[in-house]
């Protein structure tokens, strides 16, 4: 796993935090100072937190469960789309849908009217619609794309959510909360860091500092992926490799029981006669055994 470099974060613009007659006084230990009526965020601090998450991150994502990735502000949701899209994790970048996480089920179903859209255009019932029809059911299709394309591979809550800028996203914080989904967030020097798990404290307003967040994260994410891809592989290997031997084995136990039936088959005729002429009792005996129960 990739340890976050101080000299990178600090390129990134990663240690800018708000005007200081706009913090929040809970962030206070993550503050280094202040410069110019802004505070400076403290990139040891920043750093440590990084691989605190990075570390959880990789154990969820090795689990299989799904991380949802939640950034709608101008600057951050292309950057938060195309990382998401590289890992193969869903993603909120267009407006947050109220009930997203706690009232999942309807959420469901509104991508399952996506879905039925698509097979309507395939098997030919959406050309029998009049025309009217076809317009509305095309926007509808367009307006769910919008909102819900990114999570159509979700299909239950997920196991942790990341979120860009807390403050903007409290609906979301608050749903997560509700669930008890654990929450990564960025947060800067205006938000609650009571309010998530695995803080990472940073500038969640420039789209370089963003960018390089979520390089870190997002390849953490990656590492847990392939540990779960070859953990599958070695677990594949090995059942194989059992079902060979015991194919071997059966084979091998077959072989001896036609040898042996073979041995018994060819010793049956002269073993016979021998057999018969050993039980056979001589005259004398059984004389002998006539007068002891005569007697």
């Amino acid at each position: 796993m990739a340890k976050p470099e101080v000299n990178d974060l600090l390129k990134a613009g990663v240690h800018f935090g708000h005007l200081t007659r706009k913090w929040n006084p809970n962030m206070a230990p993550y503050i280094y100072m202040e410069r110019n009526g802004i505070h400076i965020i403290n990139l040891y601090k920043t750093a440590a937190k990084i691989e605190e998450s990075n570390a959880a991150l990789k154990k969820i994502a090795a689990s299989g469960r799904k991380i949802l990735f939640v950034a709608t502000k101008k600057q951050a949701k292309d950057i938060v789309a195309e990382k998401a899209k590289a890992v193969h994790m869903p993603y909120i970048t267009e407006r947050w849908p109220g009930g997203m996480l706690t009232n999942f089920v309807t959420i469901r179903k509104a991508v399952k009217k996506m879905a039925a859209i698509d097979r309507m255009k395939k098997d030919g019932t959406f050309e029998t619609l009049s025309k009217k029809e076809r317009l509305q059911v095309d926007r509808l299709r367009a307006k769910l794309e919008k909102n819900l394309g990114s999570i159509t591979d979700m299909t239950r809550l997920p196991g942790a959510i990341f979120i860009v800028d807390t403050t903007r996203e409290h609906i979301a914080v608050k749903e997560a909360q509700k669930l008890k989904i654990p929450i990564f967030a960025m947060v800067d020097t205006n938000s609650d860091p009571r309010d998530v798990e695995y803080v990472i404290p940073s500038n969640d307003d420039a789209s370089k500092s963003i960018d390089k967040i979520m390089d870190l994260v997002t390849a953490a994410v990656a590492e847990g992926l392939q540990e779960r891809k070859n953990e599958k592989e070695g677990t594949a290997e090995d059942d194989a490799s059992k079902m060979e031997a015991a194919a071997k084995e059966e084979v091998k136990d077959q072989t001896e029981e036609t040898s042996n039936e073979e041995v018994t088959v060819a010793a049956t005729p002269e073993e016979a006669t021998a057999a018969e002429e050993t039980t056979k009792e001589t005259p004398a005996e059984e004389e002998k055994d006539s007068k002891e129960k005569d007697a």
